[in-house]
């Protein structure tokens, strides 16, 4: 999972809708975020783990009072004020859109608050984004499953809670679900009651079909007609937009000085959308290459058996030779052999030649025979060319990739210098050509939402028709369950040994990366230890003698972070080695809020230097202080992105307060202009 974005609107402190908050990736992986207490790092902790999962870290209070008060209290009464959160985020080159919102409606007297509701959408090669085929919780849970959100995502100051004895959460379980264990852990229970669903499902055949179908259908008809008219509205206003970007880029031609900027800019946006084509065709393809031969790759074994079978039957003369039933009978009607001897009933020349008529009998399955064999050899040829082609596909593809990838990195480049360039017409010309791009993206999110409840409507009906072709089960699946039980207990005793296996060796590797990180930080000479259970101890081993050591505060602060240094390193290690089903394990991100709690300058120092090594995305919410000193000295050079957390005060007495950065000053705390409290995001602008 790599994080690309993250917006809010009426959560929490953060008034109305903010600026998104971009984040650093590659080698300055790191997002700096500063505000004071109370100024609403905790809440944008929250905003992650509240659209992922709808949980709250400990020191979230309030969590039901979710929506901004100023929101609330400007609004009419029996007005809804909106609240959500916005993340979009890349897997496996896939950029995924997921939105989580609710409602609070202000009556005379009270706040009326809704449930939450998700919403996601994935862009697909050719730029259009559409709703996934799977539940937004289930891809979600595959990605990062939300019993590992914790360690991802979490308050610095109470890390050390992880490893001590009265954590609830079973850290076996959660190391079990990151590598992939837990998949065939479930997989396993699932087979289990597999037998029992089987027999339960038999035991429904004649239920009564579903009367409500025709009732459906008319309602999800007439809600296809009004989102197919709303969509046909978008089409008609991405298309004027469009006209209007065509005109701004024009005039950014005719620019003096901007043209060449917007001529590269045009032309690597040509060439981008070229590659994208290119993308969905190559994928294409490949597809229908699948579709059309890939059953070949199954039939191997069955075309070696065949032509061992066929070469066996030769080998003990039970095919024909060639030799044709007429032509026998033709010689013992004549009564001589081609040899010329005669050939007289009652003689043994006579019986031997007879004999062949039982022989060429068989001429016809001669003849099917080679045939097969004819199409067996096609079809081992065919398997040969099947491999060539899907190598081929995916060769062109990874290609297509790498020129997506240096075009995306020149366009930045170009888009940047076109946005500071020195004329300010220039700039207010890129400026709206920028909100024009925003509205037109914003619109084709819209579209894919809209296709989504499509995608829920025809899912519906669909549901209803198969319920009543449910009805119609005959006998037939009761011997098809008896087979279905067999294949199941054999498929839990594989997986049983497949996941004992996977998960010793897997263990001993984490334990190994966990000594190496917290040795690196810790000053002490003990040794972290991980059980079979997974459970976590410190050990000293000076004497040659292991023994436990109770750790400190400060201890099991390095020992958390070393943990999840050790999970993200070992699980993307084994990814690469395994083709274990799990989640996606090529990156992680890491958030933290308020990271280096109660520790001392030397292991600040150093947990400073090791956390942007921890994870491939590093988010840091940090106070002035926190932040200050060894942490900065050691970080800084890792930071990308950097963002201040303006907290706006109501109170006239206020003590303002502010954060130095290089030779700049950036307000951490205001007067309030309006007499609300609330605070606002602002981008930090460094070269560097």
């Amino acid at each position: 999972m790599k994080l690309k974005s993250l917006q809010l609107c009426n959560f929490r402190q953060f008034y109305g809708r903010t600026p998104v908050i971009k984040f650093a990736s590659g080698e300055q992986n790191t997002t700096a975020i500063y505000g004071n207490n109370g100024a609403g790092k905790t809440s944008i902790l929250n905003a992650f783990t509240w659209i992922l999962y709808e949980r709250f870290t400990a020191a979230f209070a309030s969590p039901e009072l979710l929506i901004n008060q100023r929101a609330i209290n400007e609004a009419k009464v029996g007005t809804a004020v909106e609240c959500w959160v916005e993340l979009q985020f890349e897997r496996d080159r896939k950029l995924y859109q997921v939105k989580r919102k609710c409602y609070a409606t202000k009556e005379l007297d009270s706040v009326r608050y809704s449930s939450t509701k998700l919403f996601m959408l994935v862009a697909a090669d050719d730029g259009r984004w559409y709703p996934p085929l799977e539940a937004p919780e289930e891809i979600i849970e595959s990605i990062l499953p939300a019993s590992l959100h914790q360690y991802f995502f979490f308050d610095g100051e109470r890390i050390d809670r992880f490893f001590r004895g009265e954590r609830d959460n079973n850290i076996a379980d959660d190391t079990k679900e990151l590598l992939g264990v837990k998949v065939l852990d479930r997989a396993i229970e699932h087979l289990k009651t597999a037998k029992r669903t089987l027999q339960e499902e038999l035991q429904l055949l004649g239920d009564p079909a579903i009367k409500q179908l025709l009732q459906a259908q008319m309602e999800a008809e007439t809600q296809s007609d009004r989102l197919t008219q709303r969509q046909a509205e978008i089409s008609r206003e991405i298309t004027s937009l469009e006209s209007r970007k065509k005109q701004i880029s024009a005039s950014l031609l005719e620019s003096s000085g901007a043209d060449k900027l917007q001529q590269l800019r045009a032309k690597l946006i040509e060439q981008e959308q070229t590659v994208k084509n290119s993308l969905v065709k190559t994928k294409s393809d490949l597809k229908k290459t699948i579709s059309q031969a890939g059953y070949t790759v199954y039939l191997e074994t069955i075309n070696a058996n065949f032509l061992q079978l066929v070469g066996n039957l030769r080998d003990r003369r039970l095919l024909s030779t060639g030799i044709k039933r007429e032509f026998v009978a033709r010689l013992l009607t004549e009564g001589r052999c081609i040899c010329g001897e005669k050939l007289e009933p009652q003689t043994t020349s006579y019986q031997q030649v007879s004999s062949w008529l039982d022989k060429v009998d068989l001429q016809e399955i001669e003849a099917a025979a080679m045939r097969l064999e004819m199409q067996v050899e096609r079809s081992l040829a065919n398997s040969v060319e099947f491999w060539q082609q899907v190598d081929l596909h995916q060769a062109k593809t990874n290609d297509l990739y790498r020129q997506l990838n240096e075009l995306e990195t020149e366009l930045e480049k170009t888009t940047k210098k076109l946005k500071n360039f020195p004329d300010r017409d220039i700039q207010n010309l890129h400026s709206d050509l920028e909100r024009i791009e925003e509205k037109i993206k914003s619109l084709v999110l819209e579209q894919g939402e809209q296709r989504q409840q499509l995608a829920d409507i025809r899912y519906s009906i669909a549901k209803n028709v198969t319920e009543i072709e449910r009805q119609k089960l005959t006998e037939h699946k009761q011997a098809v369950a008896k087979k279905r039980v067999d294949v199941t207990v054999e498929s839990i005793v594989k997986l049983n040994e497949i996941r004992n296996r996977l998960e010793t060796q897997f263990r001993f590797s984490l334990e190994q990366k966990l000594r190496e990180i917290f040795s690196f930080i810790s000053f002490t000479p003990y040794l972290p230890r991980l059980d079979h259970n997974y459970q976590l101890t410190l050990i000293e081993n000076t004497s040659g003698v292991e023994v436990t050591v109770a750790a400190s505060t400060g201890e099991n602060q390095i020992l958390s972070l070393s943990f999840i240094g050790a999970i993200i390193d070992r699980v993307r290690e084994w990814s690469q080695r395994n083709t274990l089903m799990g989640p996606d394990s090529s990156t992680f991100p890491v958030v933290m809020d308020s990271p280096f709690g109660s520790l001392d300058r030397i292991y600040r120092r150093q947990v400073a230097r090791a956390i942007p090594q921890l994870a491939n995305q590093l988010v840091v919410l940090a106070t002035k202080t926190q932040w200050q000193g060894e942490v900065e000295t050691e970080i800084e050079q890792r930071v990308g992105r950097e963002y201040v957390l303006v907290y706006n005060s109501p109170k006239p007495d206020c003590e303002l307060d502010y954060l130095q950065l290089g030779d700049t000053n950036y307000p951490l705390v205001k007067h309030s202009e309006n007499n609300f409290e609330y605070t606002e995001i602002v981008m930090i602008k460094r070269y560097k």
